[in-house]
């Protein structure tokens, strides 16, 4: 009697107990990340010149969070800071230093689910462009080849070729240069496309 009352008990008990609850997994992570930048040129109207974007590093912050098994919804952040210079010689124009900010959100598309993971990236949003004169803002978009490395559940590592374009208006300002013996500014500029090529690699930690 006893042994089926003690039975009786276990069965009930284990009827009422909720199962364990498994270890909840990361689904967003943020991204550190180093670059450098190549290219980008813009066209000025009626001349066969062009300002031409010194190869210069860029950093950046990534944030990704999953909204599928193989799909992850993406914001991106990027600052460089290089030169233009125009292509002829002969109009011997100093340098014009400008910083590129770029702020976009789109997603990514995991090839591979686990393990290492090729993707593609991509990303619509904008560009502040500042000048030592003036500044202004681009509609910008990327796309992005890349391999994330998990090291643990909570670290990783990823590795990414991106391509930007930035849509330049025909009114912009921003490629001025300013100072003590020079003052002048190259709004003339033909409606184009300034497209970069980035390499990157960064650190990502996982939440």
């Amino acid at each position: 009697m006893k042994n089926k009352l003690f039975i009786t008990a276990a069965l009930l008990l284990a009827m009422v107990t909720p199962p364990p609850v498994a270890a909840q997994q990361p689904d967003s992570e943020f991204t550190v990340f180093a670059a450098q930048r190549f290219g980008g040129e813009v066209s000025i109207e009626e001349s066969e010149a062009v300002y031409q974007a010194e190869d210069a590093a860029a950093f950046g912050l990534i944030w990704n969070t999953r909204h599928h098994a193989n799909t992850e919804w993406e914001v991106y952040f990027s600052q460089q800071q290089t030169e233009m210079e125009l292509s002829d010689p002969l109009l011997n124009d100093p340098p014009v230093d400008i910083e590129l900010y770029t702020l976009q959100l789109g997603g990514t598309y995991l090839l591979k689910e686990n393990g290492m993971q090729p993707y593609i990236a991509m990303t619509l949003g904008g560009t502040h462009a500042t000048s030592n004169a003036d500044s202004d803002t681009f509609f910008s978009g990327s796309i992005g080849l890349g391999m994330k490395f998990r090291r643990g559940e909570r670290i990783g590592f990823r590795l990414e070729a991106r391509l930007h374009g930035v849509l330049v208006r025909d009114d912009t300002k921003f490629l001025c240069q300013s100072g003590p013996n020079q003052n002048f500014c190259a709004v003339a500029v033909e409606g184009d496309m300034f497209g970069q090529f980035e390499t990157f690699a960064g650190l990502t930690f996982r939440f």
